[in-house]
């Protein structure tokens, strides 16, 4: 039993769950009744990045500790995972966070303490908690502009699964829609390519770009997933591992591709660069081939694979673009993506892991490609 400061006696009695349940008592004597309360300090699971990474993570460039939760003042929510979401990006994010920080990453959480009526308690958000279990999420946080760490509501669900806020009826989800109906705008009857099919953000374009009357031709780096590939809609998929992309390209798309979601960057794109029609359309999603490296720019990486000669004589528009750029947006994307859900024609498919201890694994996992769909961590 220790003495507090103030003349409180702290004595800890039992440890519930993530809480733990202590009991404070006064021993002053000028106190004519002994005052007794009970006091519940939450704690946290939280994976911080205990090292920068050197080519692919390993489980050692990650720390599991426990912290504590600071109580829940006007204003203020506290929410618990539901279930966390590993993506590619979070590779870059290691590059950058400070070391000892928290990894960077969103959920769906339920509120499980409200002093907010925006928020109450049962309700769900998705937010960018990072990798923790249990977070405190302050007023001002919860008002911030920065989209990227904007709690945000799930749209009605109508019975599927709340995980999808994390994939397709998620940031995943409306950066495919966003990235291929306003970066792209196909049109029926054009030829669109993607790279990364399989993943997140891949399917999902495939499946609306088959919805807009496109031809669609896949990558992706395992037979499971190209023939995942063919059952969602995809008129060509190539495991990229066996063919030779420019070989494959010729006989697919002899009339040349229009549009070309690009989420691998690379040597890849740079194959794929003279197959691409006059005024053809790139947009550029992501640069998962290069993620892991940590030398200078190769070849054919995100400086060199757009030749000069290609862009220019065919007329090329090449865009980046991210997600955050769509929020005013956001709710319609979603409620679209949703529709098609419902009416059977967006698929989705998830990679659920239990166990929030396995949360570096998984990562990895991502970054090596082993999942069809989105990964989704059930803690």
């Amino acid at each position: 039993m220790t003495q507090h400061s103030l003349g409180l006696y702290i004595r800890v009695v039992r440890p519930f769950k993530n809480h733990w349940v202590w009991r404070l008592h006064s021993e002053d004597r000028s106190i004519s009744q002994r005052s007794e309360r009970i006091v519940i300090m939450m704690l946290s699971k939280v994976w911080k990045l205990s090292r920068r990474p050197v080519g692919l993570p390993t489980i050692k460039d990650f720390t599991l500790v426990e912290e504590q939760v600071p109580p829940c003042q006007a204003g203020d929510v506290i929410v618990q995972a539901e279930c966390l979401s590993v993506d590619p990006y979070m590779r870059n994010k290691a590059k950058i966070l400070p070391l000892g920080s928290t990894m960077d990453g969103g959920q769906v959480a339920r509120v499980i303490e409200s002093k907010n009526a925006e928020w109450p308690v049962g309700s769900f958000m998705v937010t960018q908690a990072g990798w923790r279990c249990t977070t405190h999420l302050s007023l001002e946080k919860l008002q911030t502009t920065d989209f990227w760490q904007k709690s945000l509501q799930l749209p009605d669900m109508k019975g599927l699964p709340m995980s999808l806020g994390l994939g397709t009826l998620g940031m995943p989800g409306n950066t495919a829609y966003f990235g291929l109906t306003e970066i792209l705008h196909p049109v029926a009857g054009e030829t669109v390519l993607v790279s990364g099919a399989a993943g997140a953000v891949g399917n999902v374009v495939v499946q609306i770009a088959k919805i807009k009357g496109c031809k669609v031709i896949g990558f992706a780096g395992a037979d499971d997933k190209v023939d995942w590939l063919r059952e969602i809609g995809a008129d060509h998929a190539f495991n990229y591992k066996k063919v030779k992309v420019g070989e494959a390209l010729r006989q697919a798309a002899p009339e040349k591709i229009n549009c070309y979601f690009d989420n691998v960057g690379g040597t890849f794109t740079a194959a794929v660069m003279p197959h691409m029609a006059f005024g053809g359309r790139v947009a550029v999603c992501g640069a998962i081939s290069g993620y892991n490296k940590q030398e200078e720019e190769e070849e054919g990486a995100m400086t060199g694979c757009f030749k000069d000669s290609d862009v220019l004589w065919n007329c090329l528009r090449i865009r980046g673009f991210m997600f955050f750029e769509f929020a005013d947006r956001w709710m319609e994307g979603l409620e679209q993506l949703r529709d098609w859900v419902l009416e059977g024609k967006l698929k989705y498919k998830e990679h659920v892991v239990n166990g929030f201890e396995k949360m570096p694994d998984t990562f990895i996992g991502v970054l090596k490609g082993d999942y069809r769909g989105k990964a989704v961590i059930v803690p």
